[in-house]
């Protein structure tokens, strides 16, 4: 087949999104289809694939660094017209969402739509209009585009529910999870990042992974956290990424006298990430804006135990008291969980092989690629 997937949301940006993208393009080609990626141009960043075509952008830095597509291109229109697609897959809703439809209607073919996001938990980001209607706008606006895609795909079930009561009618929806990149997780070195942080044998180590925004519920997060560090001494926080919360987060820190015992990695490169998973040995997590939460998955894959708030998404990768704590949003319930863990090792090893077996068994990268490919055959009977 030849796969057209349009993305807002692509290299260099390390987030879910592209991650997603990167996997199923990665598992197609092996599987020998032809895919092509339609995303925003990132000023200074060239692509070494030469099936990756950029729209113009806007260079944006609210809270991140983000590229916004303009959806308009004469050069993207010449290529577009010429190209032969068995089907086109957005990503968004918007800007190349747009495009993606209006190609998918002019060469009457069919158009899958995943819906990656609970936007009302994006509405800060809209910086003039009040967030109450941003959060309405930008879910009628998926709602809408949803009914008219041929086929919709949410990263878990339960993300599934929440889009049909939003009012979603497309009988055609699928729910089906980004996978696991295996070839990138292999030969994992516990040891390495313990010997560059100065990690001592017996010193247990909390793990984040995350964009350090307030959609990922992070200030809650370093709250319960915090209570743990205080009546642990021998535990360590380690947080992989960064965010506008980033200052605030070192304060909190340095206040409660934690500065040496919580790390500020900053973001790690996809080729590293491995090694800051394996060196974890409980993964800790509080977002509620997940659809799925590729991080979670990956930290599965890595064979760690995981406390992370009982959320939608989350609770269709993390089973509790099976490889991890599910709880409420309560700071002393939170940090309940991860004593528990720290205490008792035989429990982190338990729940951690349970982990790695459930992320191979339903969270491989070819095992979700199959999953979609099946989606893209039955959409294409269809038409």
């Amino acid at each position: 087949m030849k796969i057209g997937i349009f993305t807002n949301n692509y290299l260099p940006n390390p987030y879910g999104v592209t991650q997603s993208v990167e996997s199923f393009r990665k598992q197609f080609e092996k599987l020998g289809h032809e895919v092509f990626i339609f995303a925003p141009k990132w000023k200074g960043y060239e692509d070494k694939n030469p099936r990756v075509f950029r729209y113009p952008s806007i260079s944006t830095n609210i809270k991140f660094k983000f590229p916004l597509a303009i959806p308009y291109s004469k050069k993207m229109d010449e290529i577009l017209s010429k190209s032969d697609f068995d089907i086109i897959h957005s990503q968004h809703p918007n800007l190349l969402g747009t495009a993606a439809a209006k190609w998918a209607r002019k060469k009457k073919i069919p158009l899958v739509f995943t819906w990656h996001t609970l936007y009302d938990e994006y509405a800060h980001f809209a910086v003039i209009v009040p967030e109450k209607l941003a959060a309405w706008w930008a879910i009628r606006n998926a709602r809408n585009y949803a009914n008219k895609a041929d086929c919709v795909i949410t990263p878990t079930e339960s993300v599934k529910e929440i889009i049909k009561n939003w009012g979603v009618t497309n009988k055609n929806i699928e729910a089906i999870s980004s996978g696991v990149e295996e070839e990138t997780y292999q030969n994992a070195d516990r040891q390495v990042i313990r010997n560059k942080f100065g990690l001592k044998d017996g010193e247990i180590l909390l793990l984040l992974v995350s964009r350090l925004t307030s959609e990922k519920n992070i200030e809650f997060l370093f709250r319960s956290v915090i209570e743990v560090l205080k009546n642990n001494k021998n535990t360590k926080f380690l947080v992989a990424g960064d965010g506008d919360l980033a200052p605030k987060l070192k304060s909190m820190a340095k206040k409660n006298d934690l500065a040496d015992r919580i790390i500020f990695q900053g973001i790690v490169d996809k080729s590293k990430i491995k090694n800051y998973y394996a060196t974890g040995d409980i993964f800790v997590y509080a977002s509620k804006s997940e659809t799925q939460g590729m991080i979670i998955t990956e930290a599965m894959y890595l064979g760690l135990p995981i406390v992370a708030v009982r959320a939608p998404g989350i609770c269709d990768l993390v089973q509790d008291k099976i490889n991890g704590f599910l709880v409420a949003e309560d700071e002393k319930e939170f940090a309940g969980a991860v004593n528990k863990l720290i205490a008792d090792a035989n429990l982190r090893k338990k729940f951690g092989e349970a982990s790695a077996r459930i992320a191979r068994k339903n969270f491989t990268d070819k095992i979700c690629a199959e999953k979609l490919l099946e989606v893209y055959k039955k959409v294409s009977n269809k038409s």
